[in-house]
Formats: structure tokens, C-alpha cells, sequence
């Protein structure tokens, strides 16, 4: 079960990271829940929620008293908690017996899946330490949250490798479906209805998901597909994943639409399309645990601008998990947006994906997205990589 597995995990993290207690405080968590609850429980807590985990590995949950059973049910925690008129009381002879000298809560300046606390949550627990006399041992948990989603179990990967799987059939299946005249809502439609049919769900929001852009001019990114209609002679790409077991992939593929009389794309755009799969290929080849994600990052960036081309105005790939944007460590630049993101290290259990792209003038976009994880040794392939462009007969 992935909970006991991850409550484990938090576990030996603590002690790595020598952090007496960390302790994920949240309430009515379907409306405005912790990004790290899903690894840490199976449902939605309703009440005042504490779920405590120790360096010592003592665990604990506090709950309301109608969120007590699904918790039990997970045989996760040591003692489970239910509460009725307030949680204070509990909380604080729990942390009486405790003593930690470092208390690490969810906050972060610099990774959104890192600060789940809100405000008012924060400012109420800070109450109730400070009359424990404990208020000044909060830490920032930012470093146990990272290594918890970033250091994927089996079990994880397992479901990563599944999504991964799903979104690539229908990247085949819409194949045969793109020709000219089709719009970018139509074949957007197609995917659309795949991911029904087969009961899957969509890896971000389906408004966007997949997102479809043909020729040239078009929005490029994150961004709905619209009634633009593919021509022969666009570059078509398409930007697509799925959610399997909780777990996503994310996958860009590109295309191209053959003129009249074409058997092969022409060398401009097969050049951008070479220049991408050269970048990619190239990247995964210089990741390994102990480098920084801007080393990898500079290897795909030069590769594009030394060729030619303006360098693409995003990171070269981002974490995926739970979330097709997922974790801290990032392989990008030193951009002010991304903080220190770009200068975490790399470490085994890691998923990214690598996604350069360039503007093929008067045709499209080009730009390949694959996903690896990093392995003890370097990294692995999670996706088949595209190495030879999609080329679509009218």
C-alpha cells in the first residue's frame, strides 16, 4: 500500500535529514488540501488534522472522529487519534511526550508542492506550540516533502510506466486520424474521446489536455486547441498525457503534414526536428545523482542555440508524479522564476521529462517530450523516444 510505504519512507527521511518530528496540519482538505496528503492518507480529512511522523519512528494521526476509522483502516500509524470538540488538547500532549527539538512543517518560499500549509493553519498550530513553548523549533519540512515525491518507490513507477504506456497508444491512434482539414478542437475531440473510452483520466486539466497546435503563429503552450485547421506543410505538435493509479504522464510528439508529391519533410524541417532529438538524446545521456539540473538544462540549451535557434523560453523538463508538474528539483536555467529549483541535485528514483523545442519559420513548432527516471547510474528511458518525425499523407 502506497501510505505504509511512504509513511516508512518519511521515516528514514527523517533521521537523513536529522529532523526530530514533522507533522502535516490541514482541515476540510478537499477544498484547500496539502499536496503531500495523498502520501500520507487515502481520503479527505474534514476536521482539524495532524498526522505526525518522528525521526524515532513513533506515528501518529489525529483526526475528527469521523475520519478515524479510514485512517485506522490504513494500518499506517502507530495511534490514531479521533477527537470531537478540538484537536488542541491532543495535539499538545502529543508533542508534550515527543519533545522534538526541530518541529518541520509544510511551508516553502521556494516549491509550491512544499508549502501546503495555509496561512490560517499555520498561524493556528503556531498558537498551540507557543503555549507549549515550542514555537521557535518550526522548520521548513521543504526537504523531507521533496525527497517523499521526488524518490519514486516501485510501486510508483510501476503506475508511471502504465500512464506512460496508455498516453503512447494514443499518440498512435490519433495518427491515423490528422489529416488536413481536421481543426485542432477536432483532433483534440479524438483524444479526448480515447481516454473515455478506455476509462482513464486526463493528466492535467482536459480543457488543455491535450493541447494540439498546428502551423505556424499559434499560442505553442498551454494553451486550448482551437478551430485552426491543419494544412499540408504544417508542423503539428501535440502535447498529451494521462493519470494511471493516481500517476501521470506527459508527452509531446511532433508531426508533419506531407505537400503533394512529398515522400520525406523538407530539410528545414527535418533539420529542427534532428536538432531536437539530438538535444533530448544528449541530455538524458549527462543525467546522473550528484548533478544539477542546470548542467543538464545547458547540454539540451546549447545544443538548440549553437545550431541556430532562439533557445526555448522554458525549463528543459520538469518532475512528474502524482502531478505532470511535480516535485522541486528542475532541470532549467538560473531564471529569477525557477529560484534555486535548477540547483538541486539529482538523485536515483527521480522522474523528468526532457522537452527543448524551436520555431521552424513559416511551418510550426518542433519539440519532442520524453520522460526518464534517474537511476543509480545514470538514467533510464520511461517513454519510447521519437527519434524520426511523424510524417501524415494528405
Amino acid at each position: 500500500m502506497l501510505v505504509q510505504e511512504k509513511v516508512r519512507q518519511a521515516v528514514s527521511l527523517l533521521k537523513e535529514f536529522d529532523v526530530d518530528c514533522w507533522i502535516t496540519f490541514t482541515r476540510e482538505s478537499a477544498m484547500n488540501g496539502d499536496p503531500t496528503l495523498p502520501f500520507l492518507c487515502e481520503s479527505d480529512m474534514t476536521w482539524h488534522t495532524a498526522l505526525i511522523i518522528s525521526k524515532s519512528g513513533r506515528t501518529c494521526a489525529i483526526v475528527g472522529e469521523y475520519d478515524r476509522r479510514s485512517i485506522e483502516d490504513l494500518h499506517a500509524y502507530d495511534r490514531v487519534i479521533g477527537f470531537v470538540r478540538g484537536i488542541k488538547e491532543p495535539l499538545q500532549e502529543v508533542l508534550k511526550e515527543l519533545d522534538p527539538a526541530t518541529i518541520a512543517l509544510n511551508y516553502s518560499v521556494e516549491s509550491e508542492v512544499c508549502d501546503g500549509i495555509t496561512h490560517g493553519m499555520y498561524l493556528t498550530l503556531f498558537n498551540m506550540l507557543s503555549d507549549l513553548g515550542m514555537e521557535k523549533r518550526i522548520i521548513q519540512a521543504d526537504r523531507i516533502v521533496s525527497a517523499l515525491r521526488q524518490r519514486k518507490t516501485g510501486a510508483e513507477l510501476t503506475s508511471i510506466r502504465k500512464a506512460v504506456r496508455e498516453a503512447e497508444a494514443i499518440f498512435e491512434q490519433v495518427r491515423g486520424f490528422i489529416r488536413p482539414g481536421r481543426s485542432e478542437r477536432e483532433i483534440a475531440a479524438f483524444v479526448k474521446g480515447e481516454v473515455e473510452r478506455k476509462k482513464l483520466d486526463f493528466a492535467w486539466d482536459p480543457k488543455v489536455c491535450p493541447a494540439v497546435f498546428t502551423g505556424p503563429d499559434t499560442a505553442a503552450a498551454h494553451y486550448a486547441p482551437t478551430d485552426r485547421r491543419v494544412e499540408a506543410g504544417h508542423v503539428l505538435n501535440m502535447d498529451f498525457g494521462v493519470r494511471v493509479e493516481g500517476y501521470c504522464s506527459d508527452l509531446q510528439r511532433t508531426f508533419y503534414l506531407l505537400m503533394p508529391g512529398e515522400s520525406s519533410a523538407p530539410a528545414e524541417v527535418q533539420r529542427g526536428f534532428d536538432t531536437i532529438v539530438r538535444s533530448v538524446a544528449r541530455a538524458k545521456e549527462g543525467m546522473r545523482p550528484g548533478v544539477q539540473g542546470i548542467e543538464i538544462d545547458r547540454i539540451a540549451r546549447t545544443i538548440v542555440t549553437e545550431a541556430g535557434y532562439q533557445e526555448f523560453p522554458h525549463a528543459l523538463g520538469h518532475q512528474v508524479g502524482r502531478f505532470a508538474h511535480d516535485g522541486t528539483a528542475l532541470l532549467g536555467p538560473a531564471w529569477e522564476k525557477y529560484a534555486g529549483k535548477p540547483f538541486h541535485l539529482l538523485e536515483p528514483g527521480m522522474v523528468f521529462t526532457i522537452e527543448p523545442r524551436l520555431t521552424i519559420e513559416g511551418r510550426g513548432i518542433a519539440t519532442i517530450e520524453e520522460m526518464v527516471v534517474v537511476t543509480d547510474g545514470g538514467a533510464e528511458w520511461l517513454s519510447n523516444p521519437q527519434t524520426e518525425i511523424n510524417l501524415l499523407r494528405s
